[in-house]
């Protein structure tokens, strides 16, 4: 269809540029396509001469001044500064200003001595960490290689959870340290929690009301293309999902098994939805009916009662169900509740470690049951947050599986007095069966991909369910018919019970895909063991690996494996070298400079 269009509609182009044209924007998909239109649009309002084409109508232009731009900077682990960045770039440049989009880890920041405005905004990770997109930048913006930003107008978003004692703290380091340099913010710094989408909202009314001031006049030409009514293509992101069809859904792990593990399938026929190995699926939950049944019965309130939410008009039940979260307790839930309530009162005024232990395993239910209060249907709803996605690491290639995406899912459970209490996200998942829906988006990962050559030698590290993008990397591979050697490092608490994906791990080792595979099952006998163990019993090789070019790969856990894989590795180098931990500190950070080490935590 684009190419029919393209024909149709070429003008002045010859049919040199045409092809040129079509080669270039064959495989691109909606969304690039659309920033792509976007791109063109501001390429032709700042030529003067005058642009028209046969079936698309540009805008009159108006002289003005030339307005400063607005760089919308971003650092992200999980996609979701990344989402919010491009949500801001996008409203500016669809209302006509002067905008770019950048990624902390490709940006240069000796650039920032330049910049007028900056709209920044990062996630924070683990113990207060920046994300490894923002450590290079990180890194400079502390450094004495610092420039001077007296002419640098700036506003700084952070995103976290506030259930970690260090919430939103590499927003509050970047907001410190860009003013300390000399930069004027236009509004004070955002926190923003788990959900955000409040908080975004904000942060982009007011970076428009920047760039109102900037230029009250817009002389940017507004392109639209003539065409049949299927050139507009659906765009399915966070906020607006794909109601999928799930496939098939099985537990893949034995019985007897301390682990419920279901690898799940789902369609994505129809939707346009496209992803690459290292991408992530982001799931809206729904909570399960006996746990809302259990809300309204502490509560004392009837399910079929009206509320609003977000102006709509819905049943309290389905808004406990879709739409508020249920197992996860919001600081702002707790404040509220400790009005009548010593208890909880204490536990806001000590220490806040005792805070957050409590908050991370502490769901809604246990809170009205420990609190009784009269309440009000909106009320309860005002007062929870909204419910959020959940992002999967996508454990397929679509040049395995075509228009499907499989995940790899572990049932979050937590026995407290009696009574298991499951995340929401997992146990969805878990009670879905073939033929039901689910709503979906492709979340991408673009730092956390196979290297371009697939002669590259790759190191994969993925106890437990971190074990999913790798098998997606091994399809992808076998797919391409890459020559590059593949090394998995796999652990689990039982080897009859919990190796995931067993028969295609040995039949890529059979065939010769996966060149070597190092398994570390830490139940199986008398002392646990580990997938870093299995490293540091490995060290030469590994280390020979590295040497020869290899990327290497982590994912999973965040705050406990990965922690010590790193360690591990630094000690690694350290050792192997000969030259100590200070050339392994320089030789880690090169490696992940060179997107050589990537992790994709959690």
């Amino acid at each position: 269809m684009s190419s029919q269009i393209l024909q149709q509609l070429s003008g002045p182009l010859s049919n040199d540029q045409v092809e040129i044209i079509r080669t270039a924007v064959g495989d691109l998909s909606v969304e690039q396509t659309q920033w792509l239109s976007g791109y063109l649009a501001g390429l032709a309002a700042a030529r003067q001469g005058e642009a028209g084409t046969q079936g698309a109508a540009f805008g009159a232009r108006e002289e003005v001044a030339e307005q400063p731009q607005i760089t919308v900077l971003f650092g992200s682990q999980t996609g979701n500064a990344s989402g919010v960045a491009s949500a801001l770039y996008g409203q500016l440049e669809a209302d006509g200003f002067q905008v770019k989009l950048e990624d902390m880890a490709d940006y240069n920041p000796r650039n920032l001595k330049k910049e007028q405005y900056i709209a920044l905004v990062v996630s924070t990770q683990g113990e207060g960490d920046p994300p490894d997109d923002a450590l290079a930048f990180h890194e400079f913006l502390f450094s004495r290689k610092a420039p001077k930003l007296e002419n640098l107008k700036f506003s700084v978003m952070g995103l976290g959870d506030s259930s970690y004692e260090q919430f939103c703290q590499t927003a509050k380091e970047f907001d410190e340290r860009l003013a300390e340099l000399g930069g004027e913010r236009t509004h004070s710094r955002i926190d923003a929690d788990v959900d955000y989408s409040g908080e975004q909202k904000q942060w982009i009314e007011q970076w428009q009301s920047v760039a109102e001031q900037l230029q009250k006049t817009v002389a940017r030409p507004k392109l639209s293309v003539v065409g049949g009514a299927d050139v507009a293509q659906p765009q399915w992101s966070k906020f607006q999902p794909f109601t999928a069809e799930v496939i098939n859904s099985i537990c893949i792990t034995g019985r007897g098994s301390g682990k419920n593990i279901q690898h799940v399938e789902i369609s994505l026929e129809e939707s346009g939805l496209h992803y690459q190995p290292g991408d992530a699926l982001g799931v809206w939950p729904q909570n399960n009916t006996d746990l809302v049944d259990e809300v309204l019965q502490l509560t004392a309130l009837d399910g079929d009662a009206n509320v609003q939410v977000d102006d709509a008009e819905t049943t309290l039940r389905d808004a406990l169900t879709n739409q508020r979260e249920l197992t996860q307790v919001s600081k702002k839930f707790l404040e509220q509740l400790a009005t009548d309530n010593e208890q909880l009162q204490q536990l806001l005024e000590g220490d806040r470690k005792d805070l957050i232990a409590f908050m991370q395993n502490t769901q809604v239910v246990e809170l009205l049951a420990l609190v009784s209060r009269d309440w009000q249907p909106q009320q309860l709803v005002d007062q929870l947050p909204g419910i959020t996605p959940r992002l999967y690491s996508i454990a397929s290639s679509t040049d395995a599986v075509d228009e499907e995406v499989h995940l790899t899912v572990g049932l979050v459970a937590d026995e407290r007095d009696g009574q298991v209490r499951f995340g929401a996200a997992s146990r969805f998942l878990a009670d879905i069966s073939e033929g039901d829906s689910v709503r979906v988006f492709v979340e991408h990962n673009r730092h956390f991909k196979l290297p371009e050559n697939g002669d590259t030698p790759i190191i994969m590290v993925g106890p437990g369910t971190g074990v999913a993008p790798f098998r997606s990397f091994m399809q992808q591979r076998d797919a391409n018919g890459d020559s590059g050697d593949n090394w998995l490092l796999f652990g689990n608490p039982h080897f009859h019970t919990d190796f995931l994906y067993q028969t295609d791990w040995q039949g890529w080792h059979k065939s010769g895909l996966l060149t070597r595979i190092d398994l570390a099952f830490s139940r199986d006998q008398k002392d646990k063991i580990y997938v870093q163990d299995r490293m540091a019993e490995n060290a030469a090789d590994l280390y020979q690996w590295l040497q020869n070019g290899a990327h290497f790969y982590v994912c999973g856990d965040q705050k406990n494996m990965a922690k010590a894989v790193d360690e591990t590795l630094h000690q690694i180098v350290a050792e192997q070298s000969g030259q100590g931990d200070d050339y392994a500190a320089d030789y880690l950070k090169q490696l992940k400079r060179d997107g050589r080490y990537q992790r994709d935590v959690y």
